[in-house]
């Protein structure tokens, strides 16, 4: 019935096949025009351009990943020649440096801080506790909470702490508190605390010239900055400008580092900014919230909101229960 052409020749009809049909065979012209799969140079450049696309994260894999980093990390950090009598020649050229500009106060802000025990031992256990807890925090929450924004931010803080080992083999540094000469108090030694892979008895386990850059400062202004960005309510964006400037008195109250150590720290995150940026084309706060495969009622537990029917659509009818009679059509129709 749907395949059969009537045609004016003669009176007659012609069986042939529908234009529908046609479309539908395969071998046809129409199906043949389909393109071939993507194939040598043209499919590296769909995987790159997939690799450089946020996709879901996954959480087995970014465990894996970040513990391996950081193992990674600490392994080549401490490998690096400690270079004594280099780093302490640097450390009294920084250190001449700020009293030239004028802003040599760290010895005086250690010193302040010192006499306050509470204040002081408070600070040495934020030094050693929440430069990690804090990083693992906000990896959390972008993973729950901004899945498609998560690799490019991650990315930011690889791309730094990677050019941070750079600094570390190149510019061999002393903490102020290691310094020949200087008055600088040992915070973590003095009152007994545990605070310092530098210090006591973990100071064989960690290179004490690896002052520059300060990763506190890094790590710290990447929670900040990514708090700021990306929080909805107020106070947490406060926060988030907070802590970088409270970690600032920190490293420098301890005697950890120089300030001009935490200026190396915000160099390499603009490095790590400036690879996100290149890779995925876009700072991470501007990417889109949610991607693919990562369902916005998946991760917060709320129902995905239905889409409202076109105006133009008909409400559909519900269908009469098998055995039962329909209703007349009209009101005044009668049954016979």
């Amino acid at each position: 019935m749907g395949e059969t052409q009537v045609t004016a020749q003669e009176g007659r009809s012609t069986a042939g096949s529908s234009p529908i049909a046609a479309e539908a065979a395969p071998g046809t012209a129409a199906a043949s025009s389909t393109p071939p799969p993507a194939t040598g140079k043209t499919g590296w450049q769909a995987r790159i351009r997939s690799l450089r696309t946020p996709g879901r994260p996954r959480l087995w894999f970014e465990i894996l990943l970040i513990a391996v980093s950081y193992w990674l990390y600490s392994l080549v950090r401490n490998a690096v020649p400690e270079q004594k009598a280099a780093a302490l020649r640097n450390a009294d050229w920084i250190w001449s440096a700020e009293k030239s500009l004028g802003l040599a106060f760290e010895e005086t802000v250690n010193h302040a801080v010192n006499s306050v025990t509470w204040l002081i031992v408070s600070m040495n256990y934020y030094y050693a506790t929440l430069h990690f807890v804090v990083t693992i925090g906000v990896l959390v929450w972008l993973f729950r909470r901004h899945p498609g924004r998560y690799a490019a931010t991650r990315l930011v803080l690889f791309a730094t702490t990677a050019v941070a080992l750079l600094g570390y083999y190149l510019y061999p540094l002393a903490p102020p508190r290691l310094m020949n000469g200087a008055n600088f108090i040992d915070t973590v030694l003095v009152h007994e605390t545990w605070g310092s892979m530098a210090s006591g008895n973990f100071k064989n386990m960690s290179n004490q010239y690896a002052a520059m850059p300060s990763m506190h400062i890094g790590w710290s202004l990447w929670c900040g900055l990514t708090i700021f960005a990306l929080a909805s309510v107020p106070w947490a964006r406060v926060l988030g400008l907070l802590y970088p400037t409270l970690t600032l008195v920190v490293i420098v109250a301890t005697a950890n580092h120089f300030w001009l150590d935490a200026v190396g720290g915000m160099a390499c995150l603009a490095f790590g900014y400036a690879v996100s940026r290149v890779w995925y084309g876009s700072l991470p706060h501007r990417l889109p919230k949610w991607v693919p495969g990562a369902a916005k009622s998946r991760l917060t537990g709320l129902r995905a909101a239905r889409l409202p029917r076109p105006a133009s659509e008909p409400d559909p009818q519900p269908e009469p229960k098998p055995g039962a009679e329909a209703e007349p059509e009209a009101a005044g129709a009668r049954r016979p």
